[in-house]
């Protein structure tokens, strides 16, 4: 093997180990971070629209009663993950490492 080729596989580990290093360290925490965000938006909107499924009385649920056709399939799996949730401290806690 000449030293061109070694130098060439040696820059080639490198890079790869560089772009792990950067994904590791910087962009894969930023997407866990937007990612828990959209869905505690999500959760947000979902608990305002049906305030029902947990007990809390809704002046407007006629209205709200629309959209269950459309919100379906998120509806089954937004209700478990709420009642598997401890709280929203909880959640937020874990954001700042509490």
């Amino acid at each position: 093997m000449s030293l061109a080729e070694r130098i060439e596989r040696f820059r080639a580990r490198l890079e790869e180990w560089v772009r792990g290093l950067y994904h590791g360290m910087i962009s894969h925490p930023a997407y866990e971070k937007i990612e828990k965000e959209a869905e505690d938006l999500e959760d947000i909107f979902m608990l305002a629209c049906f305030p029902e499924a947990f007990g809390i009385p809704s002046p407007v649920s006629y209205y709200t009663a629309e959209l269950l056709p459309f919100l379906e399939d998120e509806f089954e799996a937004w209700e478990r993950r709420m009642w598997g949730r401890g709280s929203l401290l909880e959640r937020k806690g874990q954001q700042y490492h509490f």
